[in-house]
């Protein structure tokens, strides 16, 4: 398509994608798709990255072990065994075609120091700028539960957010999102176009291969974490790599369609929103194009990215601070989290660890000494500074951290040092604990609000939370 711009592509390839289930064999012919299609997106000026599973699985197969063993240890050895033949394979099959890839191996332990973070994502954009394609892993040599992202479709999103990519290519074993098991439900109607994830009626019980980590419904968590950094999200088949050139030229040509249209003929708000769901044929250079089947997740118009991105899912929250209205008011007024704002503290952590915001409502009434055990779990007393330094007893109800959280930050005192200092005036911080290392709990720049609606719990939720 003439006049189009350069995108950035980032294409996730599951362990099923890449291996068989059963004899472990790499599946050449879909890797030699994977290849070709890659490399046409480079000829076509895209930069491209690929996020691949599969090294545990080819492991097994170079080992001639039959199951995935249980033992970490083992696993990790498999994986470090399969990663130098899955990335030698990559690099032979690229190789015929002179395109220069790159290996680029990560946990969460890298990601959550800010300095490796913006490590890998000036890494990345070298390579890029250089023609090369860069190929993620998980360092699953290293990685163990706690640092782990859980599954390369969490790792893709993160990385489609590194290196502000235009597409997130979710490959799998199914042409889209149904909203019944198509395997169970002849009927079952495919779900084209997502514009609110938290509103989608989907069936996400497709589970994962016996090789890898994953299934329909973490790929679902990567949408909502990708779409949020502004990422437009697919899902498809992945024994039909070609559909992604395909695809991308539908999306474009309908994002050219509606600009055409609306400096025509100026439109509505809801027009505009419906143009933007629209799946029928669009003209493409004279050809009447029907897109292949997928599931589009449509990108937040005012997306989170750079440093607030990472505070808000690169770093893992280490405990809770509740704080009250005025504070989360101030917060949203771009100043920073002052004790006095503080209600209460949960957990264990450091300074200069992450944790959860969580607004809380103080009560009026005093607090009662005869309140009852089942009341005393849901109310705790706080003191309330008054203006001329003296406290008042008073209440605040918590509520759940997981539908009132409302941003993350990088705190300057540990949990118990906030227990101590919460509510007091920034001039009384000396007086409690000996030393003032800052007015603030946490500094303005250290915290990242969610938009109103929106969670930051997309790489921890459960299957179960997803739809919910």
């Amino acid at each position: 398509m003439k006049g189009h711009r350069h995108l950035t592509i980032v294409i996730k390839l599951g362990t099923s994608s890449i291996v068989d289930e059963k004899s472990h064999e790499p599946l050449l012919f879909i890797l030699t798709l994977i290849v070709e299609t890659a490399v046409q997106l480079r000829k076509d000026g895209h930069r491209v990255v690929i996020v691949s599973s599969g090294a545990i699985g080819v492991g097994l197969r170079r080992m001639d072990i039959q199951r995935r063993p249980k033992h970490l240890p083992r696993v990790q050895a498999l994986a470090a065994v399969g990663q130098c033949r899955l990335m030698s394979l990559w690099d032979s099959l690229f190789g015929h075609l002179r395109q220069p890839v790159a290996q680029i191996l990560l946990t969460r332990n890298d990601i959550a120091d800010r300095t490796q973070y913006l490590n890998a994502q000036n890494t990345f954009v070298e390579l890029l700028n250089m023609g090369v394609i860069p190929i993620v892993n998980e360092n699953d040599t290293l990685a163990v539960s706690e640092i782990k992202f859980g599954d390369n479709d969490t790792l893709s999103a993160i990385t489609a957010a590194m290196v502000q990519a235009d597409y997130l290519f979710l490959m799998t074993d199914v042409d889209c999102l149904y909203d019944k098991n198509p395997r169970t439900h002849p009927a079952a109607q495919a779900i084209e176009v997502v514009e609110d994830i938290s509103s989608l009626a989907a069936d996400v019980s497709t589970a994962g291969s016996s090789l890898g980590t994953g299934g329909m419904s973490t790929k679902i968590v990567a949408a909502r974490l990708a779409t949020s950094a502004g990422v437009t999200t697919v899902i498809t088949r992945s024994s039909n790599p070609g559909n992604i050139v395909n695809i991308i030229a539908y999306v474009q040509a309908l994002k050219q369609s509606q600009q055409e249209t609306s400096s025509l003929t100026p439109t509505s708000a809801m027009e505009d929103a419906a143009l933007s769901r629209s799946t029928a044929s669009v003209d493409l250079d004279g050809l009447f194009m029907k897109p292949p089947l997928h599931t589009r997740f449509l990108p937040d118009l005012n997306p989170i990215r750079d440093r607030s991105f990472w505070l808000l899912h690169g770093l893992a929250p280490h405990g809770i601070i509740y704080i009250d209205e005025g504070a989360h008011r101030a917060l949203a007024d771009k100043a920073g989290l002052l004790p006095v704002g503080v209600v209460d503290v949960e957990g264990q952590f450091s300074q200069q660890e992450a944790v959860r915001i969580v607004v809380v409502d103080r009560l009026a009434h005093l607090a009662s000494t005869s309140r009852t055990t089942s009341e005393s779990q849901s109310t705790v007393t706080a003191n309330d500074s008054t203006p001329n330094g003296s406290s008042s007893a008073g209440t605040y109800e918590k509520v759940k951290p997981a539908t009132f959280e409302v941003g993350r930050a990088l705190v300057n005192y540990s949990a118990s040092e906030i227990a101590r200092i919460k509510g007091l005036r920034s001039t009384e911080i000396q007086g409690v604990l000996g030393y003032a290392d800052s007015e603030y709990v946490a500094l303005r720049e250290n915290i990242s609000l969610l938009k109103p609606g929106k969670s930051s719990r997309p790489v921890t939720l459960s299957p179960a939370e997803i739809l919910a």
